[in-house]
């Protein structure tokens, strides 16, 4: 284990794990809508955002999956020490961590069951820019309209179609997160 793995958790974790919960929770009430994260310092290339969303979601009994440049020692070492979850394949997954390209294809994921549409996998899904332009989404959440930069459409406006199965997904920038449950439509803008 990496010295690295050791340090970058809550340093108040009853306070700081109950701030990025509100966040978490808001974003994914509110799609769309992009809310400060903060708390963990992971090692990279996770950002804050994602490493808080981690140490706050997942646990011991929280399959984890890394994608990409997210799976490498350092990550496993520190979600292991910080959390306990298992690392594991895609089609196991309660969560999964990377950029876009490393989630593909998103297919490999649990999308739930008729009888249990939660048992299906929600992504974090790390970008290089998180705005409130691009596509266009609506539904539960959103009054009117709002705009969200999304890595593409195509998959999002699929996975609505699923509805009440398919994958929830967090964006994240930074310190930044918005939520993008499978309830939201999603259109080009």
């Amino acid at each position: 284990m990496t010295q690295d793995a050791l340090s970058g958790g809550f340093a108040t974790a009853p306070l700081q794990s109950a701030r990025a919960f509100r966040a978490l929770l808001e974003a994914m009430a509110r799609p769309g809508t992009i809310w400060p994260i903060e708390g963990a310092m992971p090692p990279a290339p996770l950002s804050i955002a994602a490493g808080t969303a981690i140490l706050t979601l997942v646990d011991a009994t929280t399959p984890l999956h890394l994608a990409g440049a997210a799976d490498c020692p350092t990550v496993r070492d520190w979600v292991t020490f910080h959390t306990g979850a298992p690392v594991c394949d895609a089609a196991d997954a309660t969560f999964a961590v990377g950029s876009w390209d490393a989630l593909q294809p998103v297919a490999r994921f649990r999308i739930g069951l008729p009888d249990y549409p939660d048992r299906s996998v929600t992504l974090i899904i790390e970008t290089d820019v998180l705005g409130q332009t691009g596509a266009r989404l609506t539904g539960p959440g959103i009054r009117d309209a709002t705009h969200l930069s999304l890595p593409e459409t195509a998959t999002f406006r699929a996975n609505r179609a699923l509805f009440p199965l398919g994958f929830d997904a967090y964006l994240t920038c930074g310190d930044r997160i918005a939520g993008l449950p499978r309830s939201t439509r999603v259109e080009e803008s």
